[in-house]
């Protein structure tokens, strides 16, 4: 595919196929997905990758979470199992954490660049027939997923992304064209 393609036609994927996605592939495409503009050459990203069997805890700490805001127990128990299920039918999260640097321009730099890399991932992801969702819920500054996952303190999740090979293709939304955003200064 061209890049113009891939760009135009990836999508958002929420549902997936009952498929493992292969650990060498995503290693693959996470090296080339690093490839992006790094002023100061931080490289402050790292992954964790959470499949087969490890996505039970992960699975378990959201539906935990979750259920906590339920008005009552029965409810609390539907919630919980709803999005256990719903995480276990993830076949696979790439979960990006950045290092929080303290210098607060370099910070925003470093933040800018990590979330080009997921989008590279994105594409490169797609360019294999692979979909993924970048998702950044309140789950991710809890305690129990933090740890659960290795996350220090001083580091930050950009996304986690659900990575699978996509039951279905959502259609397009409309997007407007960036003429329509432009302002052009030609004068001093």
């Amino acid at each position: 595919m061209e890049l113009t393609q891939i760009i135009k036609e990836r999508r958002s994927i929420h549902r997936f196929q009952d498929r493992e996605v292969s650990l060498e592939l995503v290693k693959e495409l996470l090296d080339t997905a690093v490839w992006v503009p790094n002023h100061k050459m931080t490289q402050p990203w790292r992954f964790v990758i959470v499949h087969g069997e490890g996505r039970k805890r992960i699975a378990e700490i959201a539906a935990k979470f979750k259920s906590r805001r339920a008005e009552n127990p029965d409810k609390a128990k539907e919630i919980g199992k709803k999005i256990y299920e719903k995480m276990m039918s993830v076949p696979m999260f790439v979960v990006v954490i950045m290092k929080e640097h303290p210098v607060i321009s370099t910070r925003e730099e470093d933040y800018a660049s990590t979330s080009c890399l997921i989008h590279n991932f994105s594409l490169l992801a797609w360019e294999h027939g692979v979909g993924m969702v970048w998702e950044s819920y309140g789950l991710m500054h809890q305690p129990d997923f933090r740890e659960a996952l290795g996350i220090e303190p001083g580091e930050k999740v950009v996304g986690s992304l659900h990575v699978g090979y996509p039951e279905s293709i959502p259609a397009p939304k409309p997007r407007k064209s960036a003429a329509e955003l432009m302002t052009f200064i030609d004068q001093a």
